[in-house]
Order: C-alpha cells, then sequence, then structure tokens
C-alpha cells in the first residue's frame, strides 16, 4: 500500500491543519486518496484533546483550540517537529494498540540516530528520555482511518509550556533535541519519512 508524505516547509496554522486530516479521513474512506504522511510545523497554538479539562490551562489568557484526539492540553510552537497522518486499518491490522506501539518504535528508533536513548512508557502515552517527555501522541480513529499524530520537540521554547500543564504532567518534565544538547540534526525529514513509512508499512 502506497503512503503519500506531504513535508510543508512554511508553518501551517493548526486549523487548517485539522480540516485538511478530517478532508483527507473521508477522502481515504471513500477510496479517493491515498493514506497520508505529513511532517510540518505549527506557529504556537495550545490545543486540548477529549480528556483536557481548564484546570489545566495555567495561564488564563492563553487561548485553548479544542480538538477530538486523544489526551489532554499541550504545545504545539516552532521548532516542534509534528508528524501527521491519516491511515486506513481496513486494509492492516484494526489493532489501535499495535498501531501506537509502531509510533512509539518509530519515534524511539529515531532518536537512536541522533544518540538519543529515549523509552515508551505504558502508563503515560509518549516518549521519555530519562523522566522529561520529548515526544507526545494523540490519536483519532475513525471507521477504523486513524488520524492526528504525533510531535517531537527539537529546539521549540519549552518555557511556553509553563502556561500549562502539558498533557497532565508537570510542565517542568518537558526536554527536547536542544535541551539535551544534540545540535546536529541532519536530515530530520527525511529520517522521519524513511522510519515511519518502514513502520507502518509492517502493520
Amino acid at each position: 500500500m502506497s503512503i503519500e508524505v506531504k513535508i510543508s516547509k512554511n508553518r501551517i496554522p493548526y486549523k487548517k491543519a485539522l480540516f485538511t486530516l478530517e478532508r483527507r479521513v473521508e477522502d481515504v474512506k471513500r477510496g479517493l486518496k491515498k493514506e497520508l504522511l505529513w511532517i510540518l510545523e505549527h506557529p504556537t497554538t495550545y490545543t486540548g484533546g477529549i480528556r483536557s479539562n481548564q484546570n489545566e490551562v495555567l495561564d488564563k489568557k492563553i487561548k485553548i483550540i479544542k480538538t477530538n484526539r486523544g489526551g489532554k492540553i499541550t504545545l504545539h510552537n516552532p521548532g516542534q517537529k509534528i508528524i501527521y497522518f491519516v491511515i486506513d486499518l481496513n486494509k492492516r491490522k484494526k489493532d489501535i494498540r499495535l498501531f501506537i506501539k509502531t509510533l512509539e518504535e518509530s519515534i524511539i528508533e529515531l532518536l537512536k540516530i541522533y544518540n538519543i536513548d529515549a523509552k515508551a512508557d505504558r502508563k503515560n502515552i509518549g516518549i521519555w528520555v530519562k523522566n522529561k517527555k520529548i515526544s507526545a501522541i494523540g490519536i483519532k480513529v475513525k471507521r477504523w482511518i486513524a488520524y492526528h499524530g504525533c510531535s517531537i520537540n527539537i529546539s521549540n521554547n519549552l518555557t511556553e509550556y509553563k502556561k500549562i500543564i502539558p498533557c497532565g504532567l508537570n510542565n517542568e518534565d518537558i526536554t527536547s533535541f536542544n535541551d539535551l544538547g544534540v545540535k546536529k540534526i541532519s536530515n530530520l525529514n527525511g529520517n522521519i519519512k524513511k522510519i515511519f513509512i518502514k513502520k507502518i508499512s509492517k502493520i
């Protein structure tokens, strides 16, 4: 099965990206378009998943965009890599846990290229380096089509997490490539594409 890959050079507003994903889900469901892997960045945006609540907003001045993905409140900002997908599990294994595990393994393999030793946590979804979270995962499944995606902190401003309780965590428990001292980050988009396509294609 062929997966289309899009890499956006310009930052894409969150609502525009969400609209594109929702439309792609319908097109994939109807057999009009291929599955999608989309690599991009967002301008600074705070989003709330289906398990979020207002108690997690520490700075009441910020705007939270409600979304239908799983999870709680999180931050997207420049320097954070977003990996969206629209994957038809009707044509693969109908196993959501396996799909999430595949995403986790993809991120861990990607980080290993840059000498970052990371792991998944069964209690707290996402990818961790020691006790700090470097990658968040939030998915939605509609008629066995999985979409939304994951984020990886590269060089984004981590102080903007202080305005929220991210994913129900202490906002000090977030890290990034930059925070870990990883400065040489060559061929990131190429490696994301290669690893995610390889792993998802095995489902």
